[in-house]
């Protein structure tokens, strides 16, 4: 994984493949020999090939979409209206295309993330954190004067999210323009990953636009409807229930319905659809058929995130080479991990620990009661 200061470097040796240590440590600001171990930590970890700065190219997965501050509380006992409840209160990094980005930086991913920050110190120390991940956010933006993003989320008192409140008007700022500027970035990508926080003319430029292999989240039933029209440019999408009604413009109430729902989907030229059924798992149709997968069995202490894992972790088996088994298995996979944290991503999530799960998980296809 490259640091800041190495991205940075192998930025200027992009622009300039004959530059000199020299003129790179003036740029930087720092030493020659400074320069010099960067440019040996960079050949060690394959960024670049030799004396000559042969970039070794490695495949990176742009996200786009929010990043917020999540405020989570879970009582301690049911929930009750009008009432203050003892519990827990939790703060930490969130948003639906942050969390993807990193979760994919913890399965191995070379990550590159376009969003909107802030103008605030939650703001730096996001982005800071970022860093310190390993994901590359050069290519985000900061809205001047703006405060961070939030999220509320209330818990009930097993960690099912029972109500979440965002603010994230601040994400406007991500606009078609914003987009096209990056748009030779986007096209070089293995994949891209948007979520439905975007903007809907961001969003249908990324649809129009982008050639890539495309995974969206429609992240909630109010967003949801942004993607009408838009689903045959996409690869993968992966929604709950209530939204993947909205997609498919119908009411799923039984196992007919769904595959119903997911063949009209499938017919507007989407490539697979993912449908999370909560405590019954999964469903998952393409133009080779359908599957369904129970959960995976976890030592729960909350869901939030999940969801975003397991986005994250269908869209790294997609660069894995995986069949829609294997995706599936290890979108349950990652999921499981996620739901094992309080946090709204799991530090301890890895490409090693989701595989050990998958082969368990392979062998779970064939379904769940409706």
């Amino acid at each position: 994984m490259l640091t800041e200061r190495e991205r940075q470097i192998l930025e200027w040796i992009r622009q300039n493949p004959s530059i000199s240590q020299q003129e790179i440590a003036q740029k930087a600001g720092i030493s020659r020999s400074s320069v010099a171990v960067h440019i040996s930590n960079l050949t060690r970890k394959g960024a670049i090939l030799g004396r000559q700065y042969v970039l070794a190219d490695r495949p990176y997965v742009v996200v786009i979409g929010g990043t917020n501050m999540d405020v989570s509380g879970k009582p301690s006992r049911a929930l009750s209206q009008h009432d203050t409840l003892p519990g827990t209160v939790n703060v930490s990094a969130g948003g639906t295309a942050r969390n993807v980005a990193h979760n994919l930086a913890l399965l191995g991913s070379d990550v590159k993330l376009i969003t909107a920050f802030g103008d605030d110190v939650r703001a730096k120390e996001l982005s800071e954190q970022c860093r310190q991940l390993g994901i590359d956010v050069n290519h985000s933006i900061t809205v001047p004067g703006a405060p961070t993003s939030t999220c509320l989320f209330i818990m009930d008192e097993l960690g099912d999210m029972s109500l979440a409140i965002a603010d994230m008007e601040m994400l406007g700022a991500l606009t078609p323009a914003v987009l096209e500027s990056r748009l030779d970035l986007i096209s070089h990508a293995a994949a891209c990953f948007v979520d439905a926080n975007v903007s809907e003319e961001s969003l249908r430029f990324i649809a129009e636009n982008v050639e890539v292999p495309l995974f969206c989240d429609p992240v909630a039933t109010t967003k949801a409807g942004k993607l009408r029209g838009l689903l045959g440019h996409f690869h993968t999408v992966k929604a709950n229930l209530l939204e993947a009604q909205v997609l498919a413009d119908m009411p799923i109430v039984d196992d007919a319905s769904l595959s119903e729902a997911a063949s009209r989907m499938l017919d507007t030229g989407l490539t697979r659809v993912i449908v999370t059924l909560g405590a019954r798992g999964l469903y998952c149709a393409d133009r080779e058929g359908e599957l369904r997968m129970p959960i995976i069995d976890a030592k729960v202490v909350s869901t939030t995130g999940a969801g975003d894992t397991m986005m994250a972790a269908v869209t790294w088996a997609y660069l894995q080479g995986e069949t829609r088994l294997g995706t599936c298995a290890a979108g349950l996979a990652a999921a499981a991990i996620s739901t094992e944290s309080a946090q709204t991503v799991n530090p301890d999530l890895s490409a090693q620990r989701v595989r050990a799960l998958m082969e368990g998980a392979r062998k779970l296809e064939g379904g769940f009661a409706w």
